[in-house]
């Protein structure tokens, strides 16, 4: 079997048809949704799950520019 992968910047735009597949799709109420043929997970399974031991979270410094009242605002509502 080949592997495909795509990033963000590789992935094709969606077609008419999976726009619309996509839009019904959003519309459904959750008890709607058949999800019949996805088996659950055991309690085995998911005690066996575990984080990579290297993981960590990507995080990225950014630099913004802000208006004086919206950093005033943002400040207010939190420890700094």
């Amino acid at each position: 079997m080949k592997t495909v992968e795509h990033t963000l910047d590789t992935l094709p735009p969606l077609t008419e048809a999976q726009k619309s597949d996509l839009k019904r799709l959003a519309a459904l109420p959750d008890d709607e949704i058949d999800a019949s043929d996805i088996p659950e997970l055991t309690a085995a399974q998911l005690a066996e799950m575990k984080r990579p031991e290297h993981f960590r979270p990507v995080k990225k410094q950014i630099t913004a520019r802000l208006d004086a009242d919206v950093l005033a605002w943002l400040k207010a509502s939190g420890k700094g």
